[in-house]
Formats: C-alpha cells, structure tokens, sequence
C-alpha cells in the first residue's frame, strides 16, 4: 500500500479522474452472500483484479475499480487507502454480502500471502487452505495492513468483519507469466493453484 493517498475518498477521486479513460469499474452480483472485491485492481496493484475474478468465479459477487491509464506509473494516483475506499457501487455490493474478501497487492519481494480482517475465523480458514498448498500464509506482520478498522471495505458487510488479504510482488510475479514489457501478466499453473485454496474455504461456507 502507499504510505500517503492523493485521493482522500472516491468524491475527490472522481472530481479529478475520467471513468473509462483513467479508471473502470467491474461487478456482479452472485447468489452466495459472498462478495470478493479489489479496490486496487488493474494497474494499481497488478495482477489481483485476475485472482478476484477467478476467485469468484460465476456464484459469487466480484467487485474490481481498476486503474487503466496508459503511464503504468500514473495509476498509484488512484489508489484510495482501503479505510476510506467508498465508492458507492462498492459499498452497496458489499452491504448485501455475509462474507467479504479483499484482495490486494503488497510490496516486498518476498512470496507471502498476508491476511488480516476482523473475521479471524475466515482468516484462520483460509490461512490453513494456503499453507497445505504450499504458500507462506499468515497474519500481517506491517501495523499499517492489519484492517480491522470498523470503516474498512472488508469489514463492511452484513456482519460488520471480513478478510483482507495481501499478496506481495514477490508472489504475484510467480503467479504470472510476465511479457517482456511487463504489461500483459497471464495466469500459470501456480494462480490457479492459490485461487483454489480461497475457492476451497468459500465452497466450504457456503455448505
């Protein structure tokens, strides 16, 4: 995450940025009550705008605001620190959820999955879904990435506490096939190796 946001909320964002030119935003409704949203999705945080829509699949809700702007470096601009992330088609997608799962891209080279949240049943879930597939899973260990904050996007469905999860460069970059220019990042064998482990816990709740 960015130490300082230039967009205080998605009103400043959206005074200043061009929808369809700088940023896009991507959803469906699923019949589960389980939303999985990137807030960072497209250039922002490469790659986790994939996982969330492979994650969901066709039953659950998926959310993505993307960054799209043609200067790779341009789109760290958009980024709305997740406590402040309020976008309204976001949080109407996420109020009608029981579970909700965030997924965003850390820094760092090494190949982690962070968790946080306020539901540390899910995160314990799925914690243990990652580590038998042979990821390096656990709590955070950055203070600024723990999201237990009452008014972060995670934590804003039905029940009041959801799942973030951080996966940092050091990972994504094994989970794609990066072109040469890096702009075109293609899924391998290990993305859908993790998204299986996320998709394993979902099914699980929802049985």
């Amino acid at each position: 995450m960015l130490l300082t946001e230039q967009y205080r909320n998605f009103f400043d964002l959206q005074q200043n940025e061009v929808e369809g030119q700088d940023y896009r935003i991507r959803s469906r409704e699923g019949a589960t009550g389980i939303a999985v949203v990137a807030p960072h999705g497209g250039r922002i945080e490469r790659g986790t705008s994939q996982v969330v829509e492979a994650v969901a699949g066709q039953e659950h809700s998926f959310y993505c605001f993307e960054g799209i702007k043609s200067v790779l470096s341009t789109n760290k601009a958009l980024h709305i620190t997740s406590n402040c992330f309020d976008e309204p088609g976001a949080l109407a997608l996420v109020s009608r959820a029981e579970r909700v799962m965030t997924i965003h891209g850390a820094r760092g080279n090494e190949e982690a999955v962070y968790l946080g949240g306020l539901d540390l049943d899910f995160r314990a879930h799925v914690t243990e879904s990652c580590r038998l597939a042979g990821f390096d899973a656990g709590n955070d260990p950055s203070p600024t990435r723990q999201g237990i904050a009452s008014m972060n996007i995670c934590n804003r469905g039905i029940t009041g506490k959801g799942l973030q999860v951080e996966l940092t460069f050091g990972l994504r970059k094994q989970l794609f096939e990066l072109s040469a220019c890096g702009t075109r990042w293609n899924p391998n064998n290990r993305f859908w190796q993790l998204v299986q482990c996320f998709r394993h816990v979902l099914g699980e709740i929802v049985s």
